[in-house]
């Protein structure tokens, strides 16, 4: 039955009409302009140019992250559904988490891995996911092999490879990713006025967080940790928590690591001595447990932030890239200006 799905929709992909998206080397979208209408648009993403002549109706979404810039956009009535696994973030436990009103209306597609047959049983026109948030050469699910299903491929900027030979990701800084992301699918999806406001709206916040920052020049040292006991998954230059912690007012220790997400080793942590850590709050191994590790892991045992129990949680959604990475600028630095005062 799968065979007969993905042969049936080799057959009908000669280009990617079911969004109306085609490969262009158009420098921009003038051409749709200058007859009067918002469409043809060409939009550049990851390097790659496509001209949408109309706007995407059934997008199917990785991670929540993704989802809720979507839900941001107001473009709950342009999706066919979305991934994620089952733990959004402790927030939404307590029915407070932001747009929930756009994970009531979209259907939930599954809490596991994307899949190739997912899609086509969504009738997806476009997927909307990011190099290992979803995408990946291993697994074969990449833009390509979705473009020979005839289903567009928009890829988070967050994610984007910065070579064409190798695996590390990050083209530019995370906040700076964001705004691009929710500028480009203003134009594809005709809601440049929104994504406008949410612009100004998330850097005045960010403004106003740094604002609050003292200018004495001191700048607590900041870990963020993801996961691992053996090595800790961490976040790079170009992660979202990078972000975060330097315009929070912290000084990011990883930040010569000119990646998105990677593996360390623990001598690294120990030799940047961090004075705060940062948790990653997400999966079957919560905060209060990570943090117990942490404070009882011998290596970590000389380290500030453990001596002085100064560890600090943010929700996984809150550091990947997602309109929620404003607020925990400012939830961070309302924190570390607390450490500052001892």
């Amino acid at each position: 039955m799968r065979t007969a799905r993905i042969t049936l929709a080799l057959l009908a992909a000669v280009t990617l009409t079911s969004c109306g998206a085609k490969v262009s080397d158009a420098p921009d979208d003038k051409q749709g302009k200058a007859s009067g209408g918002h469409y043809p648009v060409t939009i550049e993403n990851c390097g790659v140019k496509t001209t949408y002549d109309k706007a995407p109706r059934r997008v199917v979404t990785n991670d929540v992250g993704i989802a809720e810039i979507m839900f941001a956009l107001g473009l709950e009535d342009h999706m066919a559904g979305y991934v994620a696994p089952d733990y959004r973030t402790s927030r939404d436990d307590k029915g407070a988490a932001p747009w929930k009103s756009g994970y009531d209306k979209v259907k939930w597609l599954s809490k596991k891995e994307i899949n190739k047959e997912l899609v086509l049983d969504a009738k997806a026109d476009l997927v909307f996911a990011g190099w290992s948030y979803g995408f990946g050469e291993g697994n074969g699910f990449t833009p390509d092999a979705l473009k020979k299903l005839g289903v567009g491929s928009y890829v988070l900027t967050e994610s984007c490879h910065n070579s064409s030979t190798g695996t590390s990701r990050g083209v530019m800084p995370p906040l700076e990713a964001l705004y691009t992301d929710l500028e480009t699918l203003g134009k594809i999806f005709d809601v440049e006025d929104r994504a406008r406001r949410l612009i100004a709206d998330f850097k005045k916040k960010v403004a106003d967080a740094q604002a609050s920052v003292p200018r004495d020049g001191s700048a607590p040292r900041v870990f963020l940790y993801d996961d691992g006991k053996d090595k800790p998954l961490t976040a790079g230059a170009f992660a979202g928590p990078h972000d975060i912690i330097t315009k929070a007012g912290g000084d990011h220790v990883m930040k010569d690591l000119k990646d998105s997400w990677v593996t360390v080793g623990w001598e690294s942590v120990v030799e940047r001595d961090p004075e705060v850590i940062v948790i990653n709050n997400y999966g079957n191994v919560g905060a209060e447990e990570k943090k117990k590790f942490l404070m009882s892991y011998p290596p970590l045992a000389n380290v500030s932030a453990v001596k002085n129990d100064r560890v600090f949680v943010l929700d996984y959604v809150d550091l990947v890239e997602s309109p929620r990475n404003p607020a925990a600028v400012a939830a961070l630095a309302e924190y570390l200006n607390g450490v500052r005062k001892g």
